[in-house]
């Protein structure tokens, strides 16, 4: 039987603890070396003169350097749904996993980025002056756009969790009852992916991103555990 319950600071999982230190290490860096520093290392759209192929991977290790709370509320996630995977997985697999629905969350928010610059372009050629400057603004935005933080990974990682734990219950903030993980991971994915199809002015969140992950790691949990979620590991 496996024990979900959570585990205490010193009884982390070995990947897990230092991922959490190493991105609590990078976001130092960013307070010390600032835009320079998180500007080579976080996602650019591919056409962009700043996208570098590392990005990929290095944008899943920055967070908010003004603010603390995007760094903390993932690291707490990460630590509350990936601690039974990796337990049960082993260090390697768990962290392939990760890596592998980080990336694939990147290479999913690009495309989106991609398809809505083709329809940007496409809308150009058909506008007045005052929409094309508008327009003009807009791909602008998705040009220089940069992304970054560990949710990509960590979605998928809940996606995972909610794949082979469906029924756990989840205690969250300000409601009094237990909610089981598969409707919690259900409706984060479908929140964010309204938010990504209906961009608010001043949303500077990849939604995209949280969405390929979850996608990723469902892929890859049910991808390598055909015949019984429960000996998947």
């Amino acid at each position: 039987m496996v024990d979900l319950r959570p585990r205490g600071i010193q009884s982390i999982p070995l990947v897990i603890k230092n991922l959490i230190i190493i991105n609590v290490l990078v976001w130092v860096a960013e307070l010390t070396f600032g835009g320079n520093f998180i500007g080579l290392l976080k996602l650019h759209y591919h056409k962009s003169p700043n996208f570098r192929i590392w990005q990929l991977m290095t944008h899943m290790f920055l967070h908010d350097p003004s603010s603390i709370g995007h760094l903390l509320w993932n690291m707490f996630a990460l630590w509350m749904f990936g601690s039974a995977l990796e337990e049960n997985w082993g260090a390697k697999r768990f962290l392939l996993f990760y890596l592998i629905s980080g990336v694939g969350a990147a290479l999913i928010q690009l495309g989106v980025l991609a398809v809505e610059m083709n329809y940007l372009d496409y809308k150009f050629g058909l506008a007045d002056a005052a929409t094309q400057q508008g327009l003009i603004l807009r791909a602008g935005g998705i040009y220089y756009f940069g992304a970054y933080g560990a949710s990509g990974a960590i979605t998928g990682v809940m996606a995972a969790f909610a794949y082979l734990f469906p029924n756990y219950p989840v205690q969250m903030f300000m409601i009094p009852v237990p909610i089981k993980v598969k409707y919690l991971v259900i409706a984060y994915f479908l929140i964010d992916l309204f938010a990504g199809i209906n961009p608010q002015e001043g949303d500077d969140v990849a939604h995209f991103a949280h969405v390929g992950g979850a996608i990723v790691g469902l892929i890859l949990v049910t991808t390598m555990n055909k015949n019984n979620r429960r000996t998947f590991y």
